[in-house]
């Protein structure tokens, strides 16, 4: 009997200590998990954590996190946590690096490479000249306030300082590349630089991006042959402007409301509630360019399956697109990687698909000549 009362009076002891705990400490515990701090009952995460207690990630945003704390906000700043600009600028390259590959062969992986160097380098390029324009805007914005120019995290110097370090290093690339192929890069720059200014003048500005961002639907070739062929690069290019007015309006349907507040112009301002239609009149514009350079390239079934796939992606794409849901355009911004990889992978099979039809050809003729 007594070693019961004992144990009731311990239970009674225990409770009453515990309500004066939280009776004490339950506006600092109500603090700490409005700021993300587990509390009593919420799952703590389990293994997989790095040396600074993070949970391990092979993610572009992660690699970021687990660099060195001086460099992120330089690597921020030419968004190599946001890899999704670079995959945008590298695609038009792989595309016309394929195109101008010999029949039966694979794209020259040593282009391959060293586009994709030039492209995370320009991409970074152009987030900083872009976020040195636009730092007392992006302090407007609750979506990019965050940026490292912005934020104070780098100063204008600073910035001035690393964009000369990415474009020296995107020149030593360029002089891997053949004379003709050199200029062409280099009369680029220029686009670079003012595209970022387009969204104070025009509703048009995802236009110059478009003249930018697709440069490599141009350069590819030249740096595979020596030379455009305009035949194919010209259609090519139109077809990656078409593209670019594409994602990049979606894109912009997430800052209407700011962009409207702070005086900014976009495509997605310019469009409003008509953006289905005039997106599914650039997505036709693009697939009809793009068979015109499958027609003057010689290509084959498997590069018309992979338009076909494109075309179906597109309209899925459009015609659930909801412009009032910034996440729902973010998440469809960032499919646009998919497009672009169907396309090449279509490029890379109808050209291997181009050898097999030349040797059956041959084998025809040796037969009709014996």
């Amino acid at each position: 009997m007594l070693g019961a009362g004992g144990a009731g009076f311990a239970r009674c002891l225990r409770a009453r200590t515990q309500a004066w705990l939280w009776g004490s400490r339950g506006g600092a515990l109500a603090l700490a998990r409005s700021a993300g701090a587990p509390g009593p009952g919420d799952q703590q995460p389990s293994g997989g954590r790095g040396p600074r207690g993070r949970q391990f990630s092979l993610s572009a945003a992660a690699v970021v996190e687990l660099a060195p704390r001086p460099l992120q906000p330089y690597l921020r700043l030419m968004r190599l946590d946001k890899p999704i600009g670079t995959w945008l600028l590298y695609l038009p390259c792989t595309w016309s690096i394929g195109l101008a590959s010999e029949p039966g062969c694979f794209p020259d992986w040593y282009m391959l490479s060293l586009f994709g160097a030039g492209a995370i380098l320009m991409r970074g390029a152009g987030c900083t000249i872009n976020d040195m324009w636009d730092r007392d805007y992006d302090k407007k914005v609750t979506r990019t306030a965050s940026r490292p120019i912005a934020a104070g995290d780098i100063s204008v110097f600073q910035s001035i300082v690393f964009l000369g370090v990415q474009l020296t290093l995107a020149l030593s690339i360029l002089l891997c590349l053949n004379y003709y192929s050199i200029a062409l890069g280099a009369a680029s720059l220029l686009l670079v630089i003012t595209y970022p200014l387009m969204k104070r003048i025009t509703y048009w500005p995802q236009l110059a991006l478009g003249f930018t961002f697709n440069w490599g639907a141009l350069l590819g070739w030249s740096a595979v042959k020596g030379s455009c062929d305009p035949s194919v690069c010209l259609p090519l290019y139109f077809s990656g402007i078409m593209w670019t007015l594409i994602y990049d309006t979606i894109y912009a349907y997430q800052d209407t409301r700011d962009d409207a507040l702070i005086g900014l112009k976009s495509t997605a301002l310019r469009f409003r509630e008509n953006a289905k239609q005039w997106l599914s009149g650039f997505s036709a514009a693009m697939l009809g360019a793009l068979s015109l350079v499958g027609v003057t390239a010689g290509q084959t079934m498997p590069y018309y399956v992979a338009l076909a796939a494109v075309g179906a992606h597109l309209t899925h794409q459009i015609y659930t697109l909801d412009i009032h849901r910034p996440e729902d355009c973010w998440d469809k911004f960032t499919s646009n990687r998919t497009v672009g990889l169907i396309l090449f992978l279509g490029i890379v099979l109808g050209n291997l698909w181009r050898e097999k039809k030349t040797d059956e050809t041959k084998k025809n003729i040796e037969r009709v000549e014996n």
